[in-house]
């Protein structure tokens, strides 16, 4: 199943359209369409293995389809669909658009909170230090760590980590922000100072897309809610979609978890 056309009222940031990727023989998704309008908050879950990771990995191209468009802001990055034609970019310069937060943290642990950030700034974006170190303060405060500015990140809990790890993505200004099953890594008494972060996010009219096994939360944020499984959408929908939807798998899913 393909989702529903796309919704009204708002510019299209990504646009997925036929998205095929295989891993050797195995093809893990198969010919999916996904659209995500400025200010959305996308919810993507499912059980382990239905291709949601992979699916996200594909809007920044950390994975390459194997077919299909994928288009940023107008720009086609992907393989593209047959006999089409346009203005092509390459990863780096969609990746300057994006942020991802992974369900591991991936900071440098020789680089303080705030030099974690600022260096991606020098390196993305080329400020200099003085400029880069600013910025990185600001974002720093955006997820209410600056106190914690010159902490290494072996002195941070989990939580505090991977609020470092959003707050390097938000510096670089990013037109989407992408979330790979953000809280998975966390001991339960932390994520809730992750989700309030992104709570913030959401509230601030961020476009969000949000791969998640936290269904409550997922409840409150998602504006669009996309289940998956073996490899496709199955069933998608607006707000009122966990009252509402209809599949039998989809039923089935949700009732196993919440």
């Amino acid at each position: 199943m393909t989702e529903p056309p796309a919704r009204a009222g708002t510019d299209v940031v990504v646009e997925l359209r036929g998205i095929k990727k295989s891993f050797g023989a195995t093809e893990v998704l198969h010919g999916v369409d996904l659209t995500i309008h400025t200010g959305e908050h996308v919810v993507v879950f499912g059980p382990s293995g239905s291709g949601k990771s992979t699916l996200l990995r594909t809007i920044n191209l950390l994975e390459e389809p194997s077919e299909g468009s994928v288009r940023l802001l107008g720009v086609e990055y992907g393989p593209g669909l047959p006999g089409e034609r346009g203005r092509r970019g390459g990863p780096l310069q969609l990746r300057r658009h994006v942020g991802m937060v992974f369900q591991q943290f991936n900071l440098f642990p020789h680089l303080t909170a705030l030099h974690n950030i600022s260096l991606a700034l020098r390196s993305v974006k080329g400020l200099g230090r003085r400029e880069a170190e600013a910025r990185a303060a600001v974002a720093l405060r955006q997820v209410g760590l600056v106190r914690w500015a010159g902490h290494f990140p072996a002195e941070l809990s989990g939580g505090q980590q991977q609020r470092v790890a959003i707050a390097r993505a938000l510096s670089l200004d990013p037109k989407v922000m992408l979330f790979d099953e953000p809280t998975s890594a966390l001991d339960p008494e932390l994520v809730g100072e992750v989700l309030a972060v992104m709570r913030e996010l959401a509230e601030s009219g961020m476009t969000m897309v949000v791969v998640t096994h936290e269904l409550n939360f997922a409840r409150e944020i998602g504006d669009f809610n996309v289940f998956m499984d073996q490899g496709s959408i199955v069933e998608c929908g607006g707000a009122g979609f966990f009252d509402t939807c209809t599949n039998p798998r989809t039923r089935q899913f949700m009732e196993a978890v919440l």
